[in-house]
């Protein structure tokens, strides 16, 4: 009886075993690299979640500053307090202003990213005509003279202080802002936070939408996701625009290769204030203002300095 029995035992023991999932069937060491492989995983998703978030990478991937001399061709340099540092500013006044010694506006600007102030403060004061204005362009934290670091989230506060400090020096008078490229998301921050007669915007980019919908394909938003979250709000240019009500002139490169037009629009058509539009034909993201729409833009800033 038992040797027939335990046949019978044994054939119901191997059916349970074949019909049983066959990963149940671990051995110690293949368990051991099963497990293994998880924490290496884990290990990767992990540095890649602190280098995303806390690395400083939209800094290091989106600014370039530079800190070597640069000809300031006549312009004067000061220095403002800034976070336990300085600002540097570089002033120079148009030919009317210099001639009547009495300066009837005057303009904040913000230079494009890798650019410097020193390079063309001078050069922008002629380049109103016959208007009595004094510029006053700053270097971004980490540019030029600036304390560093260069980093992002210093450049809103930075460009605030250098309003306060010109509002602080000329009193009450007409102050407007002027941006170039990431320097138009600074000059429609302070736009959107202190009192300006107007602003010029040149080449503005929405910062997020273009590394979303620009540079996120390639990289499956692995990489463009975190950075974009990371931009600052207060470089939100489409979010800014719907809060400022100061007239404005926008002038838009025809074949803008960093921030294409249709990205521009985003910001213009969020514009809540009046606002003319110039565009410039032909004209690439660096390329300069010149030729017959310099006469259309004079107009137009005859029609912002009227206002």
């Amino acid at each position: 009886m038992v040797f027939r029995r335990m046949p019978e035992e044994a054939s119901k023991m191997l059916v349970l075993l074949s019909v049983l999932p066959r990963r149940s069937i671990v051995s110690p060491i293949q368990h051991y690299h099963r497990m293994k492989r998880r924490w290496v995983l884990l290990l990767l998703g992990g540095s890649y979640f602190v280098v995303i978030m806390f690395g400083s990478l939209p800094d290091k991937l989106i600014l370039f500053p530079t800190t070597y001399r640069i000809d300031p061709h006549g312009a004067a340099r000061q220095t403002i307090p800034f976070q336990n540092g300085e600002l540097e500013i570089w002033t120079a006044r148009s030919r009317l202003a210099r001639q009547r010694n009495h300066v009837d506006a005057y303009v904040l600007r913000f230079y494009g990213n890798a650019d410097r102030a020193e390079r063309w403060v001078a050069l922008d004061a002629d380049a109103f005509g016959e208007r009595a204005v004094e510029i006053w362009g700053m270097n971004y934290p980490g540019f030029g003279g600036s304390s560093g670091p260069a980093r992002l989230k210093r450049m809103s506060p930075a460009a605030l202080a250098a309003f306060d400090a010109l509002k602080s020096k000329a009193g009450n008078p007409r102050i407007y802002v002027f941006g170039a490229s990431i320097g138009s998301a600074v000059a429609m921050n302070v736009a959107a936070n202190r009192e300006v007669r107007g602003l010029i915007l040149h080449n503005p980019p929405p910062l997020r939408q273009i590394i979303l919908r620009n540079y996120g394909w390639w990289n499956l938003w692995l990489l463009a996701g975190p950075v974009a979250l990371q931009i600052p709000r207060e470089l939100d240019s489409v979010a800014n625009a719907k809060r400022i009500h100061a007239p404005a002139i926008f002038l838009l490169a025809e074949n803008d290769e960093i921030v294409p037009p249709k990205f521009q629009r985003l910001v213009v058509d969020s514009f809540a204030g009046e606002k003319q539009v110039v565009t410039l034909p032909g004209a690439y993201h660096n390329s300069p203002i010149q030729g017959p729409v310099v006469v259309e833009v004079h107009h137009a800033y005859d029609w912002l300095f009227g206002q």
